[in-house]
């Protein structure tokens, strides 16, 4: 079975960034190529096939933050930008876009002759928020651009550390822009997974164990930094994950790692956020922010004027926790807030007195709504801890929201994430259908259930209705009525506790090997012909 799929999008205008234009994908269809269904015509297996493919591929283009545009370069940083020679920029839009956040990139290859230049743009996931606002009477456009790589991209449980090349999962480039007439900043910070061969597989557990591989983690540790510091300079790795309990073995696999390869100009810079703020006490926060004052300052940030380049940003602060989401977004907002603050006094639009309480608002509200998208394209939900975000204090509603997403993160993450890790896989180019596949060739998607998948919650189904009958329809309760609700009790127990202790085997694992997780799963490999 072959398949092609040209999505067809509708798109919305966003927003206008001087004449170039800003576009979100907002719906999209799907259309088969020409021949596929009376090539499958016949064959009922085939067509579901087909259908599951086209139900992943509109999964990955309904995935929120997707976002082009006809005349700005959105994988690139300003400051990129202005590093390239002057024939970079007569390269079409799509042959000169940074690979690692090319969403579309396997789409277009059938794609790369001049004559489809005109056609084919490079498109991005992430977040984009461009903002016009008036400081004491400045006009500034003042916007937030982050860049989700397609190396190691995946879902949240199914894609941790890092790979044999160095790439980590759930990477993220996050720039920060200002401008004022011809006058231009640009911050710039990352996140991404701990670069070491550790995973963390759904098993039904509310926080799976994490488990650290017995390679070699130097050697990837060192390829991810050297490709960090050759691409944006110094680091600061801030590292935000328990140094106590569950986290602790992976936080000390990561010092360990930083110490091992000594590389120069790379700092680590662990940060207990959970224990240090314990009790809502996020202002304890300012204890980090002072310990990685002076490298911010080092660091600096990129300004030009009337195209002429004042300054450059020497370095980059990568900030980490577990999922690199929600501990992860709070620290970087408060980077990105005081650099705005100097490159605003540095442009003299404010001074170290001035109050504003719109733009203070503004820049509240942007942080978090990122937050959220990148959360959901990750975990499926929306982040944690926004309201400490929004408002600067962390309230009991927010930590009830808080719940709230943790249980549907938990309902997600291993019973629909698998799903979309297939899409993810699909769409990226990772996992191609076979020419042949589900008729010569073997196909993913035909993958049987072990018996224990339905026999268990079926008997666990039967176990409560029994359990609950006996507890509510007698009118009174005897002996019988009591040995009745035991045994239907032992038998809930006996079952959640099987089910919980076999918990791989009940988790919807990915069936496309786009990375080896379908191999890696309680299925394995799918049967051959």
């Amino acid at each position: 079975m072959s398949l092609t799929i040209h999505p067809v999008v509708a798109i919305n205008n966003v927003t206008v960034n001087g004449h170039q234009l800003m576009w979100s994908l907002v719906s999209r269809r799907c259309v088969d190529r020409a021949g596929t269904r009376f090539f499958m015509r016949g064959a009922d297996a085939q067509i579901d096939d087909n259908n599951t493919y086209e139900r992943l591929m509109r999964a990955a283009l309904e995935t929120p933050g997707i976002y082009f545009s006809y005349g700005y370069d959105l994988t690139h940083t300003m400051q990129r930008l202005h590093s390239v020679a002057s024939d970079f920029h007569k390269m079409s839009l799509a042959s000169r876009a940074d690979a690692r956040f090319l969403w579309n990139g396997h789409l277009l290859k059938d794609f790369a002759h001049q004559q489809f230049e005109r056609f084919a743009l490079p498109v991005i996931q992430g977040f984009v928020a461009i903002n016009n606002v008036t400081v004491n009477g400045h006009q500034l456009m003042w916007s937030l651009v982050s860049r989700r790589c397609v190396d190691r991209a995946g879902t949240r449980f199914f894609m941790r550390g890092a790979d044999a090349q160095g790439n980590v999962a759930n990477f993220v480039e996050t720039e920060q822009i200002i401008e004022r007439g011809g006058e231009k900043s640009s911050f710039v910070q990352t996140r991404g997974s701990i670069p070491l061969f550790w995973s963390q597989y759904p098993d039904l557990k509310y926080k799976p164990a994490m488990v650290l591989s017995a390679e070699d983690h130097v050697a990837a540790y060192t390829r991810h930094m050297r490709d960090q510091m050759q691409r944006y300079g110094n680091q600061v790795l801030v590292n935000l994950i328990d140094q106590h309990g569950k986290e602790e073995s992976l936080e000390r696999g990561y010092r360990a790692a930083v110490a091992s390869a000594a590389l120069p100009g790379v700092r680590y810079e662990p940060f207990d956020f959970h224990a240090e703020c314990r009790g809502m006490r996020y202002d304890r926060l300012t204890v980090l922010m002072d310990r990685i004052a002076h490298e911010q300052t080092e660091f600096g940030y990129f300004l030009s004027r009337g195209g002429t380049v004042l300054l450059r940003q020497t370095g980059v602060f990568r900030t980490n926790c577990v999922d690199c989401l929600d501990r992860t977004n709070v620290v970087q907002s408060l980077l990105a807030r005081r650099q705005m603050e100097a490159a605003l006094r540095l442009l003299a639009v404010t001074t170290s007195d001035n109050q504003h309480p719109h733009l203070d608002r503004l820049f509240s509200t942007i942080w978090a709504d990122h937050a959220d998208m990148i959360s959901c394209q990750y975990s499926g939900t929306g982040a944690l801890k926004t309201d400490f975000t929004r408002t600067g204090k962390r309230t009991r509603m927010g930590a009830l929201r808080d719940g709230i997403n943790s249980l549907t993160r938990y309902y997600k993450n291993n019973f629909s994430d698998g799903f979309r890790q297939d899409s993810i896989d699909l769409i990226l180019g990772k996992y191609t259908v076979s020419e042949g596949e589900g008729n010569t060739a073997p196909c993913p998607l035909r993958r049987d259930r072990d018996w224990k998948y339905v026999t268990f919650p079926s008997v666990l189904l039967v176990a409560v209705s029994m359990f609950c009958a006996s507890a509510v329809l007698p009118q009174r309760y005897s002996n019988e009525v009591l040995l009745y609700l035991m045994f239907w009790g032992a038998a809930i127990g006996a079952t959640v506790s099987f089910i919980f202790r076999h918990g791989k085997e009940f988790v919807e694992w990915p069936r496309l090997d786009g990375g080896g997780l379908a191999i890696a799963g309680p299925r394995g490999p799918p049967p051959s012909l």
